[in-house]
């Protein structure tokens, strides 16, 4: 009895033993489970560095650029230009302006500081540039519109202004980014007229608008259309059957409102950015011609900047060139939106061959001296 009690005790105790050790079991983790938490912890770990390390190799990449600016300008003489522009800041041409400024002057670790003179304060684009080859080094640089620049040795750049040239700006900005576009921009200086050209920029297409209703070309004729001194504008208007009258840019709005003149013509964001709408409140887009822009800077003021200035005002004036053909389409077609909200009479051209037809004399005798050339401009097209 003894024996069987004393094995029934023993039982008792191996299977309690036993139970003991299954839950010990069950309460510890098994050992491959415990190495994927640790590789799964490894990973997030890795992962927080990784992004650690990239913002760091950013911040570090950025100090180190603008540590090299300030490096390589850290000897620069500091120099202001200033810079004329006929345009309010919020047009098109006036963004590009602020957008060159900015680059400018980062990329010079601030030893060049531009100087932006805008809204015509300065006068109008052949008065700045009459100031700036006149040798009293009061404005240093400008945006000036490629027909302006005819009469100050740039007969290439003439052809940027014929009517008709460009049929999208696609096809003007071919033509910018060509080797053949330095060639333009570089032909006042090498003539010895004093500037030279930097980058391009555009405006968008030039249009009539007027006081009065305009609702085809013929509505144009008879009108006193205002132009600026310029031989192509003045034939072109004058094959419209108008009357060209000179009348400068800052006395444009006043000239509209007293009837000098009755129409006048602008690419839509500087019609709108000027106010024009308020005197003249009717536009027919024909797109005549392209507003095809340069920003130029005199000879004078150049040879004074050194070899790092120069640099960075010609990367500047790469960004300040594509960012202007970033934005200028739907600027404009912004505007062109906000002009009808705002009721403005806006007239679509639907067959552009009458207008032209009537440019045609004007077309041919600006680029028979030059057709080959001219050519080459229209053959950026395809």
């Amino acid at each position: 009895m003894k024996k069987k009690l004393l094995a029934l005790v023993l039982a008792g105790a191996m299977a309690l033993s036993l139970s003991a050790c299954g839950l010990k079991e069950a309460d510890t983790p098994a050992k491959d489970d415990t190495k994927q938490e640790e590789a799964d912890n490894g990973a997030d770990k890795a992962d927080t560095a990784d992004a650690g390390k990239d913002d760091a190799d950013k911040a570090d990449a950025d100090k180190a650029d603008a540590d090299k600016a300030d490096s390589e300008a850290a000897g620069d003489p500091e120099v202001t230009l200033v810079y004329a522009e006929v345009n309010p800041l919020d047009s098109i041409v006036g963004q590009m302006a602020t957008k060159f400024k900015e680059e400018v002057e980062s990329r010079s670790g601030g030893s060049v500081k531009i100087d932006i003179q805008a809204s015509g304060v300065l006068g109008s684009e052949n008065d700045v540039l009459d100031t700036m080859l006149g040798g009293g080094d009061t404005i240093q640089m400008s945006r000036i519109s490629a027909f302006a620049l005819t009469s100050y040795g740039g007969e290439k750049s003439k052809l940027l202004s014929i009517p008709y040239t460009f049929v999208n700006r696609e096809h003007f900005w071919n033509f910018a980014t060509s080797d053949l576009a330095k060639e333009f921009l570089q032909e006042p200086s090498e003539k010895g007229t004093g500037i030279r050209g930097l980058f391009y920029g555009e405006e968008g297409f030039r249009h009539f608008f007027s006081a009065k209703e305009l609702k085809s070309m013929d509505d144009l004729k008879g009108m006193k259309i205002r132009v600026s001194n310029d031989p192509i504008m003045n034939g072109m208007v004058e094959g419209l059957g108008a009357s060209p009258t000179v009348v400068d840019f800052g006395e444009l709005y006043s000239a509209l409102q007293s009837g000098m003149v009755d129409a006048a013509e602008q690419p839509i964001a500087n019609y709108k950015s000027n106010a024009f709408p308020e005197v003249a409140n009717n536009m027919i887009l024909d797109g005549h011609t392209l507003g095809a822009v340069q920003v130029v800077i005199t000879d004078a003021a150049w040879d004074k900047l050194t070899d790092n200035q120069k640099k960075a005002i010609e990367e500047a004036g790469d960004v300040a060139s594509k960012y202007c053909r970033e934005i200028s389409e739907n600027a404009e077609n912004e505007v062109l939106e906000q002009l009808k909200a705002d009721g403005c009479n806006i007239v679509e051209v639907d067959d552009i061959k009458p207008w032209q037809e009537a440019c045609k004399k004007v077309i041919e005798e600006n680029t028979k001296d030059q057709a080959d050339l001219y050519q080459k401009l229209l053959d950026f097209a395809k």
